[in-house]
């Protein structure tokens, strides 16, 4: 593994365990064993090294949540997105909230990055729902509008989950997400 390569893993590691406000040239730096001086020859900045961590943490994300073959059920590809995302949000709970929630430079806007596809993990659930509209599943309607639609709807309730708002054990708050999903669809659906 590069120094740069493991300058970003450490700074990752601290993401996931402590949040991105927690990372710093200095603290990353010592954790691998370079001057905060050294650092900054690999990454000039905080928001650079910030930014490849995203970039890498979204590029997996794609791997796995985009890297799906269609079966042809529109619900069960929207389903296992849904429960990728909970699975992802619950089980790394400050990543998930720097990828998705957090003001980062250089993250992707809604609507031209989204529209271009751009978007590793949105771009999949608008991928389903067009599948699903040249089925005749859904009735034809903006598929990124609804695909943003269903990951707003996600994050706020993720949000209110992780901020103790919601006080149902997780097995019941996957079971909210997953009504809470049906009825945007059930919107777009013949």
């Amino acid at each position: 593994m590069s120094t740069r390569e493991r300058i970003a893993e450490a700074a990752r590691r601290i993401v996931v365990e402590e949040g991105s406000a927690a990372v710093s040239m200095r603290r990353v730096g010592k954790s691998v064993g370079l001057s905060q001086m050294a650092t900054y020859r690999h990454y000039p900045s905080r928001d650079a090294l910030l930014a490849a961590v995203a970039d890498a943490c979204f590029a997996e994300l794609a791997e796995g949540w985009g890297g799906h073959p269609w079966s042809g059920d529109d619900d069960g590809a929207l389903e296992r997105l849904l429960t990728e995302h909970l699975d992802f949000a619950l089980g790394q709970p400050h990543l998930y909230v720097f990828l998705f929630t957090e003001n980062r430079t250089g993250a992707r806007a809604f609507p031209h990055d989204f529209r271009s596809g751009a978007s590793p993990t949105l771009t999949p659930v608008a991928d389903a729902l067009t599948a699903g509209v040249r089925r005749g599943v859904f009735v034809p309607h903006d598929v990124w509008e609804v695909a943003l639609s269903i990951a707003a709807q996600l994050h706020g309730l993720v949000e209110m989950y992780h901020g103790g708002r919601i006080g149902l054990a997780e097995s019941e708050f996957r079971a909210l997400c997953s009504r809470a999903v049906e009825r945007i669809l059930d919107g777009v659906r013949r």
